[in-house]
């Protein structure tokens, strides 16, 4: 071990990433009998940056040229700093925040560090989480202000960059959270699956325009739910029940659904649906994606026609809240450890309810009042939030036989 009056010496090796770089340099540090302080190398594009931390209680003069001459024999560079600042000891950082877009420009990401400098925020890391279908990059910084104030101050100024530069901007608290999520709670329309069941059920019955603009009113907090529900299923009174199935099959996944949700039953969590929806159709579409649990609402039949009547306790606003809880229970799942992804008014509560609401594509009330908003059309953003790589993702699928699922959209 070294002693009280070491002098600290930083290494970076830079050069083309290959095997043994570490080994050689290493290598030489044992024959110096340093201590290692700190250790970080990343690769990108084949390049290495390795930097290594040392202290010695001799000669580090001798250490500097005894490093140099043994990373020249595998054709590396370093820059050796003898008397090297020594970081003061740190829990680790306060916050991750994932920057995502298509693409993210260097004129966005200069942004987002400058209003990081700006609060005082200190970046520690960066990594690449996605290059497909967006750019996703996760920065774990460092809050001077650590209090709740200081995390809103964050969560704040993260949401009017985002809005004001175009590109994503997601913030979560660092610490075992994060990473203890084990339940998803989908929405189904407009963020499972394309568009709204409801307006594909009118279109069949003659009456989309009038059921599209009561069901934008009540995605915008402008209406009642439940009102807006009654209003929309009576108009398909007399529409025949074969028109479920029908519209059952023609349903469109959003693009990274069934990525999102394979990858997430990988992972343990249970995953499923809670709409303002109709079961007849959603519990098809449980079916297909292997989901574990299912809330909608039930539409009344009557010798092969829909009456216009939704029959049993109506999933509305706070029916939506309260079928978390139910399932979060069920499983033994603290509601911590719960994440809702929702778009409309309707899904305010219960994205409150959960310890992560993640606003898809959302309309404004709803983003005001979720911890983290995506406006790219890809749902498997989601599992970037969580921490989840694509790199990950893609290699999962590989062992599983699954062919990449890397596709051209525009």
């Amino acid at each position: 071990m070294t002693g009280p009056n070491a002098t600290p010496v930083l290494m970076t090796v830079t050069g083309p990433d290959k095997p043994g770089v570490t080994s050689v340099l290493f290598a030489a540090l044992t024959r110096h009998g340093v201590e290692v302080l700190d250790v970080e190398q990343v690769v990108i594009r084949g390049r290495l940056v390795l930097g290594v931390l040392v202290s010695t209680d001799h000669d580090p003069e001798g250490l500097h040229e005894m490093v140099e001459q043994a990373m020249a024999t595998v054709g590396m560079h370093v820059d050796v700093e003898v008397g090297a600042a020594v970081p003061t000891a740190q829990l680790g950082s306060t916050h991750h925040l994932i920057v995502m877009g298509r693409p993210v420009t260097a004129r966005a990401f200069t942004e987002v560090s400058r209003k990081l400098a700006a609060l005082d925020t200190n970046i520690d890391s960066i990594r690449r989480v996605a290059d497909y279908p967006v750019t996703g990059l996760e920065l774990s910084v460092t809050t001077a202000d650590q209090t709740p104030q200081g995390d809103a101050e964050l969560r704040a100024a993260m949401v009017e960059l985002s809005s004001r530069i175009g590109v994503d901007i997601a913030v979560e608290q660092s610490g075992l959270t994060r990473r203890a999520k084990r339940l998803v709670v989908f929405d189904v329309d407009s963020t499972l699956i394309q568009g709204e069941v409801i307006e594909m059920l009118a279109a069949k019955a003659g009456h989309e325009d009038e059921v599209r603009e009561i069901t934008e009113a009540a995605m915008r907090g402008e209406l009642d739910f439940g009102q807006s529900l009654e209003r929309r299923v009576a108009l398909l009174k007399g529409l025949p029940e074969k028109a479920l199935e029908e519209v059952a099959d023609a349903l469109e996944l959003t693009p990274g659904a069934r990525t999102t949700v394979r990858t997430l039953k990988r992972l343990g969590f249970r995953c499923g649906v809670v709409s303002g929806g109709f079961t007849q159709v959603v519990l098809r579409l449980g079916e297909d994606l292997d989901l574990d649990f299912c809330a909608a609402n039930d539409l009344e039949v009557v010798d092969g026609v829909l009456t216009g009547r939704v029959v049993g306790e109506v999933v509305d606003r706070a029916g939506k809240a309260e079928a978390l809880r139910r399932f979060a229970g069920e499983y033994e799942i603290p509601l911590a450890q719960c994440v809702a992804v929702g778009d409309g008014a309707n899904d305010i509560d219960m994205l409150s309810t959960a310890g992560l609401g993640v606003a898809f594509n959302a309309k404004p009330a709803l983003r005001e009042v979720a911890d983290t908003a995506l406006s790219l059309p890809f749902l498997d953003a989601v599992l970037f939030v969580l921490g989840v790589t694509r790199a990950e993702v893609e290699a999962a699928d590989a062992a599983d036989g699954l062919p990449a699922d890397r596709v051209n959209i525009e």
